[in-house]
């Protein structure tokens, strides 16, 4: 047997990541899973995935098959066979080691156990053709760009809200690589600037788990709490160029309100524009999508509203992303042995000074003198 366990099952990994328990098997349908998605499955510590769809297909480097099977977690590639009509939410079942999946003894189906070595060749293989993806993805990030460039010459209407940008630092948190660290890197720059707050879908809820309120929500409301909408302080709903917002009816079905605001580009896109319109004197972004294999990963073809907005933003734009990487420094020996002789000095000063000290002193000076026949 490879592994055993109870299903806990959704085509949404980010859903599921919600929800599933430690040592549960999570039945999902995600192709090429992305590194945010296997960090939340991480911590959620599951045993094992079986996954409907290819967990790296070879497109693109993708990390998170790395980063599943670094922590022990299994991965089985089932694509034939709906599982999720086979199987129900809590099911037991067993997996051994040719992938063959069974239940109560019986058997299933038969899947490809996705391990260290077939990774390395996918991800080999995806650098060899990452030229031919590149070039497909430049074309259309044009294409895209000639499309969506009234979104910075005045065809989107920003409006103007409750909170005020004018003059402030605003601090834009998106759900993307590392955003948690490096949220916790500027913890410090947050605590003295106080930064208006502004959360893209579930990057609201990480500065929620911070102790911190969202100034500002903005996304299409597909992954983002009910506790953090109805904390922040204003919601703005991403629609579609033609006015439609799936994500309205949430907001209604929770008697909150929000503006609608229509559209192309991604929704932190709309998060730096609206900060950028409303005269705020500096933007910082956390977890943005900056490159290539950020959009791969969030399956979009093109960066050009991205491209656009930042063209349009320029030196008021400040990426964190990776900062807790540029410097980690640690506290040497020699620093706190010279700190505490430094804390001590004055300590030993006062000590010597004191009026008891001074008496037992010269107490310790007229023994030295009897033993030494002075």
């Amino acid at each position: 047997m490879l592994f055993k366990g109870y299903l806990s099952i959704d085509k949404r990994t980010k859903d599921l990541a919600k929800r599933i328990k430690p040592n549960e098997i999570a039945l999902i349908d995600h192709k090429d899973i992305d590194e945010v998605a296997a960090n939340s499955l991480v911590q959620a510590k599951i045993k094992a995935i079986i996954n409907l769809s290819p967990s790296i297909s070879g497109k693109y480097p993708n990390k998170g098959p790395n980063i599943l099977l670094d922590n022990g977690i299994f991965i089985l590639d089932v694509l034939d066979v709906d599982l999720m009509n086979l199987l129900l939410e809590e099911d037991l079942v067993e997996v051994d080691e040719n992938g063959n999946i069974t239940k109560d003894e019986v058997f299933i189906c038969k899947g490809e156990i996705i391990d260290k070595h077939k990774v390395e060749e996918l991800i080999s293989f995806s650098y060899e053709h990452i030229s031919e993806e590149l070039e497909m993805f430049i074309d259309n990030t044009i294409e895209y760009a000639k499309k969506e460039k009234g979104m910075i010459l005045g065809d989107v209407v920003i409006p103007s809200f409750k909170t005020n940008f004018k003059g402030k630092h605003v601090l834009i948190v998106v759900r993307g690589q590392n955003y948690k660290e490096d949220l916790l890197t500027i913890k410090s720059y947050i605590d003295e600037v106080s930064p208006i707050l502004v959360g893209v879908d579930g990057g609201a809820d990480a500065i929620l788990e911070f102790g911190l309120i969202p100034d500002l929500v903005v996304g299409d409301m597909d992954s983002i709490s009910d506790e953090c909408l109805r904390k922040a302080k204003e919601i703005v709903v991403h629609a579609y160029p033609d006015g439609r917002a799936p994500g309205l009816q949430r907001i209604q079905d929770l008697n909150l309100e929000s503006v609608v605001l229509p559209s192309p580009g991604t929704s932190e896109d709309i998060a730096m524009l609206i900060a950028y319109e409303n005269q705020a004197e500096l933007i910082v972004a956390v977890g943005t999508h900056s490159n290539i294999i950020d959009f791969l990963e969030k399956g979009r073809k093109g960066m050009g509203s991205t491209f656009l907005v930042r063209l349009k933003i320029g030196y008021k734009l400040i990426d964190a992303r990776g900062v807790n990487l540029l410097y980690k420094g640690s506290l040497k020996i020699k620093y706190v042995w010279w700190l505490f002789i430094a804390a001590l000095f004055p300590i030993l000063i006062l000590i010597y000074l004191a009026q008891p000290m001074q008496q037992i002193i010269k107490l310790l000076e007229i023994q030295l003198k009897i033993l030494l026949n002075f």
